[in-house]
């Protein structure tokens, strides 16, 4: 049984910096992507981070340069280290986990980008960013 279990998060003033993390269980990290969504009251659920199988990772514009998502595969762990933290970051964070597909056009798997495409997904942390 897929589980993921996020932990950090919390308040921090403009300027500051916090570090998500997710604890994957269940399947074997390798085998799948993580993708970091944020979510605030009334809009969608946005991408913000994803790593891939093989470590490529790939960021919404809003974090690039800010954010950094990683993984460790012997201990089952993703991380989200957010810096430069803005007002504007402030939202419901969650973690998800899918397996890659590979395109009808063929080539190497890629994963999922939408979050309605994802089945797996942490209990949510909230960051909360003052002015």
């Amino acid at each position: 049984q897929v589980q993921l279990v996020q932990s950090g998060g919390g308040s921090v003033q403009a300027g500051g910096s916090l570090k998500l993390s997710c604890a994957a269980s269940g399947f074997t990290l390798n085998d799948y992507c993580i993708s970091w969504f944020r979510q605030v009251p009334g809009k969608e659920r946005e991408g913000v981070a994803r790593i891939a199988r093989d470590g490529i990772t790939t960021y919404a514009d809003s974090v690039k340069g800010r954010f950094t998502i990683s993984k460790n595969n012997a201990q089952d762990i993703v991380f989200l280290i957010m810096n430069r933290l803005t007002p504007n970051d402030t939202a419901m964070y969650y973690c998800a986990a899918e397996p890659p597909v590979r395109p009808v056009y063929g080539g190497r798997f890629i994963c999922k980008t939408e979050y309605r495409h994802y089945n797996s997904w942490g209990q949510g942390t909230q960051v909360t960013v003052s002015s």
